[in-house]
C-alpha cells in the first residue's frame, strides 16, 4: 500500500519522469517517510503498552551490572529485527526511556540494522554460508563492544533532559494501570507525544537520505575504492558512514564490488558502515542526545568496522 501510495505521488501526482534522479528521490522520501511515521508510531506504542506491565527498576535491575552478557544479548536482540538505522530508533528511544543502561540500548542500535534475516538469505545466495556466518558473528560483535565500551566511559550526562527525567520518574506500575485499554491507551498516548516531538527530525533526515541514495553515483564509489589501495577499508568506511540505506539494497552493491575485485573485507565494511550509520540516523538521534555523545558512537562503530574490514581481507582466502 505504501509502495502504491508513493508510485502515486511521484508519477500521477507529481508526473515526473520514471526513472530520473528526481523521481527516485521522491518516491524514496515519500516511501520512507511514510514507512519509519508508521514503524515509530507502531513500535512506541507497543513498547509503551509492554512498558506497563515492566516496572522501570524491574527493568534496570535485569541488564544493570551485567557486564558483557547484557551487551551481547541486546546485540543478539538486534540481529533478529529487521530494521534500518532509522526505523531501529523508536525501540531504541524506547529502551532509553525504560531505563535501560545506555551501553545496552546501543548494542541493539548497532547491530539491528546491520543483521537481519532477509539479509542472511540475500548473502546465503550471494556468498554462501561461510561469509554470512563471519558477517552475522561480526555484526554482532560490532554492537556488543561498541555498547560495552559506551557503558565503561560512562556518558549518560550527554542524554536530552526529558530523556534522563523519563528514566527517574519511577516504576510504571505506580500509574496504576489496570486492564487491557488503559495500557494500550497509555501506549498510544506516549506514541504520540513522541511522535510530536520528532516529526521534524523525520523528515530532515529521510530527506537527506533521499538526496544523498538517488544522486550519489555507484560507479564513482568504487573508482574511488579501487585506487586507494591499502586505504580503501578505511575510505570505503567513511564512504559508507554517511549514505542511507537497508542492508538489502546495500547487499548488490557489495556483490558488484567484490565480483570487480574489490576485496571482501572492503566490500564488507563498505556495507556495514552504510547500514549501520547514516546522515539520517544521526538527526534523528540528536533528539534525544548531544552531538558530543552521536560523535563519540559514530566513531566507534567506524572504527571497529575498519578492523573487521582488514581482517575480513586476511581471511579472504579461507572463505572463498
Amino acid at each position: 500500500m505504501l509502495l502504491k501510495f508513493s508510485d502515486f505521488v511521484t508519477y500521477d501526482l507529481l508526473r515526473l519522469i520514471e526513472g530520473s534522479h528526481t523521481a527516485g528521490m521522491v518516491h524514496f522520501f515519500v516511501y520512507d517517510t511514510l514507512k519509519i511515521i508508521m514503524l515509530l508510531f507502531i513500535m512506541i506504542s507497543l513498547i509503551g503498552f509492554l512498558r506497563t506491565f515492566l516496572p522501570q527498576n524491574k527493568v534496570k535491575g535485569w541488564l544493570a551490572g551485567k557486564g558483557f552478557a547484557a551487551n551481547l544479548a541486546a546485540a543478539v536482540f538486534g540481529a533478529v529485527t529487521p530494521f534500518c538505522s532509522c526505523s531501529s530508533i523508536p525501540i531504541f528511544l524506547g529502551f532509553l526511556k525504560g531505563g535501560v543502561p545506555l551501553g545496552v540500548t546501543f548494542s541493539f542500535l548497532t547491530t539491528s540494522p546491520i543483521i537481519n534475516e532477509y539479509l542472511v538469505v540475500l548473502m546465503l545466495g550471494y556468498f554462501g554460508w561461510k561469509i554470512t556466518l563471519v558477517y552475522v558473528l561480526a555484526g554482532i560483535s560490532v554492537g556488543a563492544v561498541v555498547g560495552f565500551a559506551i557503558d565503561r566511559i560512562k556518558m549518560d550526562h550527554l542524554l536530552e533532559e526529558d530523556i534522563v527525567n523519563s528514566q527517574q520518574n519511577g516504576p510504571l506500575e505506580e500509574l496504576h494501570l489496570k486492564g487491557f485499554w488503559p495500557r494500550v491507551k497509555f501506549g498510544l498516548g506516549e506514541s504520540t507525544l513522541i511522535l510530536m516531538k520528532i516529526w521534524k527530525w523525520v523528515l530532515l533526515g529521510v530527506g537527506l537520505g533521499a538526496v544523498i541514495h538517488n544522486f550519489v553515483p555507484r560507479e564513482t564509489i568504487q573508482a574511488i575504492m579501487d585506487s586507494t589501495g591499502f586505504f580503501a577499508v578505511p575510505l570505503a568506511t567513511l564512504i559508507g558512514v554517511p549514505m542511507y540505506g537497508s542492508c538489502a539494497s546495500i547487499v548488490p552493491v557489495a556483490v558488484v564490488l567484490f565480483q570487480k575485485g574489490v576485496p571482501l573485507g572492503t566490500a564488507m565494511a563498505f556495507m556495514m558502515a552504510t547500514a549501520a550509520l547514516s546522515l539520517p540516523e544521526a538527526v534523528l538521534l540528536r533528539r534525544a542526545m548531544k552531538l558530543k555523545l552521536i560523535f563519540v558512537f559514530f566513531a566507534m562503530v567506524t572504527f571497529y568496522i575498519i578492523l573487521i574490514g582488514y581482517l575480513l581481507n586476511v581471511l579472504q582466502p579461507f572463505l572463498a
